[in-house]
């Protein structure tokens, strides 16, 4: 379950939100029978809903890159935002993303490469600029050589770059969000626990400089 409460589609009240529990749910109540159609629980939707107007910015936002004012290839628009949820661990925007590649009409042999793209022949020269700067504004926080930028422009101008930045930042966020809030596919058990000794290991011998030496 996520660590906030969800908000039943008898507690709506907001015209956003009441469209959006029609739209993906239809009459059910998607805390009490979650699911939508792409499989997924559901209840990043109903988690946002507890503040209607932070929704309305949420999915006013997936309207804004799905404009048709925008510059940008939709495959290479999808490649930064799947790479995002790759580089932020997040399973839900990762996987959501992969399927829209796919709806792009994208190769299965790309789409299983995005996680080891640096090593990877499938890309064209432009995939690879673009990856490569999602990586900068993903794992880098930002932090950008000039010479991604002047690769980027020989085939982007700067609108083009601009869209891409602010999108590509964006499922940076809805990654960490998710996986903080344990929504969707991000509500998992984390990996990194400790493996327990061996029976019969002490820690102090562990430490001592002759344990040390024969590690």
């Amino acid at each position: 379950m996520p660590v906030l409460r969800q908000v039943p589609k008898s507690e709506v009240t907001a015209e956003v939100v009441q469209r959006y529990y029609q739209r993906l749910f239809g009459d059910r109540d998607p805390v009490a029978e979650p699911g939508t159609a792409t499989g997924t629980p559901g209840d990043w939707w109903t988690v946002f809903a507890l503040a209607p107007d932070i929704f309305q910015h949420a999915v006013d936002g997936f309207a804004v890159y799905r404009h048709p004012a925008r510059k940008i290839d939709p495959v290479l628009r999808e490649l930064g935002q799947t790479r995002a949820g790759w580089v932020k661990g997040s399973q839900f925007v990762f996987s959501q993303h992969c399927k829209s590649l796919r709806g792009l009409g994208v190769a299965d042999e790309k789409i299983a490469a995005i996680p080891h793209w640096t090593v990877s022949d499938v890309f064209d020269d432009h995939e690879r600029a673009v990856l490569a700067y999602a990586d900068c504004l993903t794992a880098g926080d930002g932090r950008v050589p000039d010479e991604v930028f002047t690769k980027l422009k020989t085939f982007w101008d700067d609108e083009q770059i601009f869209e891409y930045t602010y999108i590509t930042c964006l499922y940076a966020m809805h990654a960490v969000m998710t996986r903080a809030l344990q929504l969707e596919y991000d509500n998992r058990t984390d990996p990194i626990v400790e493996v327990a000794a061996p029976a019969g290991f002490n820690a102090a011998d562990f430490l001592s400089p002759a344990a040390t030496q024969n590690r």
